[in-house]
């Protein structure tokens, strides 16, 4: 039965985001309804409100839910009504890259995530006089008080309250991105030396995944000293205010060269510093999406012949196993992702997008 909820639309690219009521489907045979408890804001989704990925407006996105399981399709066999899930990236599970284990690599990737609709054309949501309202952001749209997912996309968790499940939230991106490029795909070895640039979510997360691996020195670049003073108490040895230090001949002062390097703000002169201070076997993930202009780019000198330079897509993470994996390292201490978090009601989201942009916030979670 389709029923009317609230979420935050984007009327048209670059707007504030509305609570409005809208209809959301039922759930099809392979799908499910969450109530969504919290969901995180990702820099990509301000990126699609901004227009960069070309989708219908108006539109709900969020990809970073997590909720409880109110109903199920008549296929739906591995949650229940009750389950406490966490949502992340839809795969299709049946391309040569999810049977392999490497869902975020799925060949429907595209489709599936940024289609702006089910893959049959047929919209999850239609605002109040029946419009089609854009949805299935990463097979989800959790920017609101209920959403629809596939079985494919939820990941049960354990969570003791709800409490404990909205600190859950970002696992379905932001964090498994970063975790997941440092221990997935650069896989540095104890005593290798590792970068950051950029203190974001997706940053601090692969600073905390290098400081598991054993990864030293670690380094974090960013121009909010309140991030570098985090980077600095979640394990980063040095940092580097880009306001005040030139990167390159910083970065040689204090560790030479560089093992490993993750770059999350996708701008062109970072990238370019990024690459300068690579060890002649260095590796480096790309994640960041820019909004920079024209004016604003430079292109980033090329890697060497023995360098790797690759971007990076959720960690190559399977979130089934991923999710329960950062989890676990929560619950032992040895990944605190909770200290990047801060929660806003649902109905100050255009406060938490603020405050994110301005670098107030590392991670906000608005609570549904």
């Amino acid at each position: 039965m389709t029923i009317r909820t609230r979420a935050a639309v984007a009327p048209h690219p670059g707007a504030r985001f509305l609570i409005q009521d809208v209809d959301l489907d039922a759930p099809g045979r392979d799908e499910t309804r969450i109530r969504i408890v919290a969901c995180g804001i990702c820099h990509t989704d301000l990126a699609a409100r901004d227009g960069m990925f070309g989708l219908d407006f108006p539109a709900v996105f969020g990809h970073e839910g997590a909720g409880i399981v109110e109903a199920a399709g008549a296929e739906v066999i591995r949650v229940r009504p009750g389950d406490r899930v966490v949502i992340s990236f839809a795969s299709c599970g049946n391309c040569s890259s999810c049977i392999a284990g490497h869902p975020a690599h799925c060949m429907a990737f595209d489709e599936l995530n940024f289609g702006g609709a089910r893959r049959d054309g047929s919209s999850t949501i239609h605002d109040t006089s029946g419009a089609a309202v854009g949805c299935c952001f990463f097979g989800q749209s959790s920017f609101a008080y209920h959403a629809l997912a596939r079985e494919r996309n939820l990941v049960p968790v354990d969570a003791e309250d709800n409490d404990e499940l909205a600190l859950f939230a970002p696992l379905g991106c932001g964090v498994q991105a970063g975790a997941g490029t440092v221990l997935n795909e650069l896989k540095p070895r104890p005593g290798e030396s590792f970068a950051v640039f950029g203190a974001g979510t997706v940053g601090l997360s692969a600073l905390m995944a290098a400081k598991m691996a054993g990864a030293a020195p670690i380094v974090a670049v960013d121009v909010v000293a309140s991030r570098l003073k985090l980077a600095a108490e979640l394990g980063a040895t040095h940092v580097i205010n880009a306001l005040e230090q030139e990167i390159s001949s910083s970065l040689r002062e204090l560790v030479g060269s560089v093992d490993h390097a993750v770059e999350t703000t996708g701008a062109s002169r970072v990238i370019d510093q990024a690459v300068k201070s690579l060890s002649p076997f260095g590796k480096m993930s790309k994640l960041g999406v820019s909004h920079e202009g024209s004016n604003q780019r430079v292109k980033p000198q090329s890697p060497g012949p023995n360098q790797r330079v690759f971007y990076s897509i959720a960690g190559d993470s399977d979130p089934q196993e991923f999710i329960p994996y950062m989890i676990r390292c929560y619950r032992e201490g040895k990944f605190p992702f909770d200290k990047l978090i801060r929660q806003y009601p649902a109905t100050e989201m255009n406060t938490a997008v603020k405050d994110s942009q301005d670098g107030y916030t590392v991670k906000a979670v608005l609570r549904f």
